[in-house]
């Protein structure tokens, strides 16, 4: 189910926004740490939520 996102400027950064529902499926909180892990040949970035055992994954197509 393929989803997409606008990116957004906040101060002098852009970011993407997280939709509600998977804030709620992933238990992500405000202050959680991310590790990022980007790979540039599948334009895919990966988000791990530290402390959390489920990953998101933001790919060019949205995977589950």
């Amino acid at each position: 189910m393929p989803k997409t996102r606008k990116v957004i400027k906040t101060g002098n950064s852009l970011c993407l926004t997280i939709p509600s529902n998977l804030i709620s499926d992933f238990n992500i909180k405000e202050g959680d740490l991310v590790q990022v892990i980007i790979n540039r040949p599948k334009t895919k970035i990966t988000y791990i939520f530290t402390g959390h055992p489920r990953q998101l994954s933001l790919s060019a197509g949205w995977r589950k």
